[in-house]
């Protein structure tokens, strides 16, 4: 036991083919993916449609509610990870102690989720810098910023690290900044608003619809959750992962209070649900965010140039975050035989550099498929990506539970484990639930119609039935069954 844990701490993470990942990402890099991951587009433009449609109250317990899932998803994958700390790693463990051929599903569909979502945040950056240069062909200042990704990307570990710091950093300062103005508001001492808590009881409010809006914006407000999962990922490229990992992990719960749940509570108070450009806030019309509209009632003039520039360094941020993803899970998957054994190649800067390539040729080409043609192909694949990233979340918390009891099959120590995550086996339990109620729900309106949408059902769910395809085919061909408990491999390299 000594011995593989010393050997998870070095700054090198070996595999047999001999290839390999730098642990590079330092204690802060690794505090900020953290933040950085929870929070963007979702957080500074979406929220404004969800208190529209659910009423401040209904937006403030969707957001309660997806926050307590995501913690207990983030406790189970980092009681994993800083157990077992491995790039690409859910994937490899729901191999390990779940099915290997959920694991294979588990890892094409997060990868074909984040080069999908790497093509969508391209395609918004044009969108963006139209505030600036409306005259300028969109296609350019994409081109743009797929260099300046890649080129983070290829260069190290370290330089996605650095820049995924200063993306975060930009987004922390804004939502900080955001909530001492709106609470000065709030209590009447900055002007802009007439103080009190008024707009979050005035008409329908708080509750705008009942229980079944919260439930319709609980989708919207759980994909603007997702990519929290980035710290797992990076468990592999960490500077002592045992004893940061945790850590990361800990700070979860605060960050969804401070920076989601405080920041709908302020924007419900302030404006009201019934304000129409609540329902406008997109990437092209910034300046109805309700952040901008925060800030501008403040008397902050600057505030739509602004906001501007802080959603383009979220977009960024997710693009490069995404790219990242994406090329460390399909390096994992070609050294576990899951993928081309040419995609394990890792260049001297410790990047997996063919899984680059190929991340970014997918997404470059999805992203094409919105320029050219009537958009029908993007919007499907888009959709397929939608489900991706609640079924990596169930993964995670169906391979914890399975994780936990094959620990205790095995007869080993819990004082071994760095993290050990809160309320099991509750918190996986109540997770699992509520992602299977997001993802059953995720298109809900097409089955409650005078008449079934079932065009709609099939864009909305295409994502289930390809991860299906790679799950039954994967099981079939391989011949693979359930990992026996006391078979299931804790092996730390």
């Amino acid at each position: 036991m000594q011995n593989t844990a010393l050997k998870s701490q070095e700054t090198v993470h070996e595999h047999e083919y001999g290839e390999h990942l730098e642990r590079k990402l330092k204690t802060r890099h690794l505090s900020m993916i953290a933040i950085g991951g929870t929070i963007g587009t979702g957080l500074f433009l979406a929220s404004g449609t969800t208190i529209h449609d659910a009423g401040p109250g209904g937006a403030l317990a969707a957001y309660i509610i997806a926050g307590i899932m995501v913690y207990f998803i983030m406790g189970s994958l980092g009681e994993m990870a800083s157990f077992i700390p491995i790039s690409g790693s859910f994937s490899t463990y729901t191999s390990r102690f779940v099915d290997p051929a959920l694991g294979f599903a588990v890892g094409w569909n997060y990868w074909y989720n984040n080069a999908i979502i790497f093509a969508l945040e391209l395609s918004a950056s044009s969108l963006i810098m139209k505030y600036w240069f409306p005259d300028a062909p969109g296609i350019i200042w994409s081109a743009i910023f797929l260099i300046l990704i890649f080129g983070l990307n290829v260069l190290s570990v370290k330089g996605y690290g650095e820049s995924e710091f200063w993306f975060s950093l930009i987004k922390v300062a804004t939502i900080l900044i955001f909530i001492v103005v709106g609470l000065l508001m709030i209590f009447g001492i900055l002007k802009g608003h007439t103080g009190g808590f008024e707009n979050f009881t005035k008409g329908e409010a708080p509750f705008k619809g009942g229980l079944l809006s919260i439930f319709s914006v609980f989708m919207v407000v759980g994909f603007a959750f997702q990519g929290t999962e980035l710290v797992g990922i990076t468990a592999g490229e960490s500077e002592n992962p045992e004893k940061n990992l945790p850590k990361a992990v800990k700070q979860i719960f605060w960050r969804i209070l401070l920076f989601y749940v405080i920041a709908i509570f302020i924007i419900g108070c302030l404006i009201s649900y019934t304000d129409p450009q609540l329902l406008s806030a997109d990437l092209e019309n910034i300046a109805v965010s309700p952040f901008t509209l925060v800030f501008e009632n403040a008397g902050l003039a600057f505030a739509a140039a602004a906001m501007n520039a802080v959603i383009l360094t979220s977009v960024l941020s997710a693009g490069n975050s995404t790219l990242y993803a994406a090329s460390r899970v399909l390096w994992v998957l070609a050294e576990e035989g899951k993928a081309p054994s040419f995609l394990k190649k890792v260049n001297k800067g410790g990047v997996p550099i063919y899984a680059l390539y190929m991340s970014t040729l997918v997404g470059m080409l999805c992203f094409l498929t919105s320029l050219f043609g009537d958009g029908t192909v993007y919007s499907w694949l888009l959709n397929a990506a939608g489900l991706a990233g609640y079924i990596s979340w169930l993964s995670i918390s169906v391979t914890h539970y399975r994780f936990r009891k094959a620990y205790v099959a095995q007869g080993k120590d819990f004082k071994d484990l760095p993290y050990k995550a809160k309320w099991f086996p509750l918190g996986p339990i109540l997770a699992t639930v509520l992602c299977l109620i997001a993802m059953l729900g995720t298109n809900y309106g097409a089955f409650i119609g005078s008449k079934v949408d079932w065009y709609g059902i099939l864009v909305s769910y295409i994502g289930l039935p390809l991860f299906l395809m790679g799950y039954l085919g994967y099981k079939i061909v391989n011949k693979t069954k359930m990992v026996p408990l006391k078979e299931a491999d804790f092996r730390r390299d």
